[in-house]
């Protein structure tokens, strides 16, 4: 039962989700909403469980004084301060809404702005020109990044009466070349969470009981 019982739920779950876009059936919709309901219970239990998780990490490694242990105690300290903020004050009212917007957002933006090296070193990496493939792959990004920035719109040629700048040619890539690729892989992606989800639902896919499944 431990196996056949979560195979059986999710067979019975992913019928039900499949046949209700193919049924006007209103105790259909109805299961549907359910489902949908007791999803966002699930999300909420996860997320509980979650922060628990989060904090019991960051509690054993201040307990046992192991390296880096400073940054959990800020970490737990604003964890916990959050947590206060949000059940003793309402979020027009207290430091909650101060601590969201002028720590949380600004350290969020902070993350960000760090993560343009990480891909400026790894643009570096993918356009080394080895091949023709990477000599396009080089070329359209060095028009994209210039075309997003204010050089963009001065650099370019002129075409008889018309300008065609380097922004121009950047939001064509984007919206052509781009756009189509982006396509092609987001057929790819629903392709392949089609197959799993019949995977699973038939049962042939049971990695998600663990070991020995």
């Amino acid at each position: 039962m431990k196996r056949s019982g979560p195979v059986v739920l999710g067979f019975l779950v992913g019928m039900l989700m499949l046949i209700q876009y193919f049924t006007p059936h209103a105790w259909i919709k109805d299961r549907y909403n359910n489902v949908l309901d007791w999803k966002q219970v699930v999300f909420g239990t996860t997320l509980i469980l979650g922060v628990i998780s989060l904090f019991l990490h960051h509690w054993r490694k201040m307990r046992r004084h192991e390296e880096g242990w400073g940054y959990s105690l800020v970490t737990v300290a604003g964890l916990l301060a959050m947590i206060v903020a949000a059940l003793v004050f309402t979020p027009e009212r207290g430091p909650y809404r101060w601590m969201f917007d002028y720590v949380q957002a600004p350290m969020q933006s902070t993350m960000f702005a760090l993560l343009a090296f990480y891909v400026a070193s790894a643009s570096y990496r993918a356009f080394r020109v080895r091949s023709v493939h990477a000599g396009l792959l080089l070329a359209a990004g060095v028009i994209v990044m210039l075309g997003r920035v204010p050089l963009g719109e001065m650099l370019g040629v002129r075409l008889g009466s018309h300008h065609l700048s380097l922004a121009s040619i950047s939001s064509w890539i984007l919206e052509y070349p781009n756009l189509a690729a982006k396509r092609g892989v987001m057929i790819g992606v629903g392709l392949g969470m089609t197959a799993t989800a019949l995977k699973i639902i038939v049962g042939i896919e049971r990695t998600y009981l663990g070991k020995g499944s």
